[in-house]
């Protein structure tokens, strides 16, 4: 039985986000997200002007003159969500956690691509893959989706982001298009597999952050537990020096993963809980758009 806190959510989540949907992400999704390519629909007889390259020599040597094939664009897409649920995302010094972010985000994507016509899949994982929900297409699929990021318990604390990928390298056989929502604290190497997957699949990492994360408040010694490990630190916040190392830390823990990011070939996306990620969405759309068009 689904509690009815995490309905509300769920439909908060769908009213918060049917205006980014239907006015923001209007037609910009469209553009710059592409089918599987182009698919053969008929036959039909050459005309002066046709590529003669797309002659079908069967066809016009059993008919006395010359046929083409005729194709058109597989606009239909997959869309695949692979949402961190491990236990850094349990975190907030706002009134929205890593985690709510991460399920509004994939709120966001999932509407879009129904309203596209697309198919939509999920893949929740800690250390491990926890939940696989297969690509589907409909409104009540989403919000299946979005519960199952809000309601889903795991069974790991810890993250591991090399099982999933290879989990969804073996689960989608074709080209999909890939967001990947997590904070990005995985401990292990993940550069070749996150290279992998980016040469079969449209792979787009969306960063999760908390702006504590890299700026600590003034408030003394602080008994600090990693959600993850359960090791805890006290930390002496009132130290400015402490402040900036634990600052600079996070900028080059940052750094590291964007440059795994680029250096693999894929598109990445960072929002921060508590604000207004529309911005960084249009960005992201923009560039896509910049690079098709090159």
């Amino acid at each position: 039985m689904i509690p009815k806190e995490i309905i509300r959510k769920v439909r908060h989540i769908q009213i918060r986000t049917r205006h980014m949907v239907n006015d923001v992400f209007a037609g910009q999704y469209h553009s710059v997200f592409k089918g599987q390519g182009i698919e053969f629909e008929e036959v039909r007889e050459y005309v002066p002007g046709d590529d003669i390259r797309s002659i079908d020599w069967n066809v016009t040597a059993r008919m006395g003159h010359p046929y083409i094939k005729k194709f058109v664009e597989e606009r239909e897409m997959t869309v695949m969500l692979l949402v961190d649920i491990s236990a850094s995302n349990v975190f907030g010094s706002t009134q929205q956690l890593k985690k709510d972010l991460a399920a509004e985000i994939a709120a966001v994507l999932a509407f879009s691509a129904i309203r596209n016509n697309d198919r939509v899949g999920l893949i929740l994982f800690t250390d491990e893959v926890e939940r696989y929900v297969p690509p589907q297409k409909g409104v009540r699929h989403v919000l299946r989706v979005i519960r199952e990021v809000l309601h889903f318990e795991p069974r790991q604390k810890k993250t591991r982001v090399v099982p999933t990928l290879d989990f969804l390298n073996h689960v989608a056989t074709r080209k999909a298009v890939t967001f990947l929502i997590s904070d990005f604290l995985f401990p292990e190497d993940y550069k070749r597999a996150l290279t992998v997957t980016a040469k079969r699949h449209d792979l787009v990492g969306v960063i999760v952050r908390d702006k504590r994360e890299q700026a600590w408040p003034k408030v003394g010694l602080v008994d600090w537990e990693d959600a993850e490990s359960g090791r805890r630190y006290l930390v002496d916040s009132s130290d400015a020096s402490v402040r900036r190392a634990l600052a600079r830390m996070e900028e080059a823990k940052m750094e590291r993963t964007r440059e795994i990011l680029r250096s693999s070939g894929c598109d990445r996306i960072e929002v921060f809980a508590g604000e207004y990620y529309e911005k960084e969405f249009i960005k992201f759309f923009r560039m896509r758009e910049r690079r098709l068009r090159v």
